[in-house]
């Protein structure tokens, strides 16, 4: 019972300095600063997913995702780097035939995911983070505790412990609280109907990584988080729900 206490301890403590600094970088509010705080939790997320993808100490990995993100920092439209990056690493993987073909994995994911949060703030602003924001965290949270108390159905064998019941009320609680979090530039239906769907793609996002993680027999992808596990523990549901956000935008905003 006391390690339950301390690990919940942990992890409070944990999200509030996460909490706190996502506060600062929207204080701040300019480009720099949410590149720098992305990339942080890219190069971390990098080197998680290569042990979720069985990949061997591979230094170039890194090379390759920090040239192109601080392409990215200039280009005008950063999501767009996604296929110069497949074209850089399947080139090379060509050119030198002795490179690993899973070197590609990591620049699909995480890479991709963090590309298209940023091209989401270039284009939409700091509110649009705060808005994606609300609706992963109320989708964990409702998810979480309508689980808890009302849950008896399993939601798939990826995740045993997710219940069909604390799904949907991880979705509502996110349609509740999304639209008060949207762009200025979008109705409230609007704003509705893309918290809901963003909210089951962060779902799913949260399912792949639990996917990788039973996959490579790991419990956590990482131990950098305390109380939360690793990078991509915790951004698991923005890296689905960041891409699907994006494009949603561009249909109606």
């Amino acid at each position: 019972m006391s390690n339950l206490i301390t690990e919940s301890s942990t992890r409070i403590k944990t999200a509030l300095v996460l909490f706190v600094t996502f506060i600062l970088v929207s204080y701040i509010d300019t480009l720099f600063f949410v590149w720098l705080f992305f990339g942080f939790f890219l190069i971390v997320g990098i080197s998680e997913a290569k042990k979720l993808f069985l990949i061997e100490t591979n230094y170039s990995i890194y090379q390759y995702a920090g040239i192109i993100w601080v392409v990215a920092y200039f280009y005008p439209n950063p999501m767009e780097l996604v296929f110069i990056s497949l074209i850089i690493t399947a080139s090379i993987m060509a050119y030198t035939k002795k490179t690993n073909p899973k070197i590609i994995l990591p620049m699909l994911y995480p890479m991709v995911s963090f590309l298209f949060l940023l091209s989401l703030y270039t284009e939409y602003g700091i509110q649009s983070l705060w808005w994606i924001l609300f609706i992963v965290a109320g989708a964990d949270t409702g998810a979480y505790y309508v689980g808890k108390s009302i849950g008896k159905t399993k939601f798939c064998e990826t995740s045993p412990k997710k219940t069909f019941e604390g799904v949907i009320g991880g979705v509502i609680l996110a349609g509740l609280l999304g639209p008060l979090f949207a762009i200025d530039n979008v109705s409230y239906f609007a704003a509705l109907i893309i918290s809901l769907i963003v909210a089951v793609s962060s779902v799913f996002g949260d399912l792949f990584e639990s996917y990788l993680k039973r996959e490579a027999g790991v419990k956590d992808s990482g131990d950098i988080l305390p109380g939360h596990g690793g990078v991509l523990d915790r951004t698991d549901g923005f890296l689905f729900a960041g891409v699907v956000m994006l494009v949603l935008l561009r249909i109606v905003a």
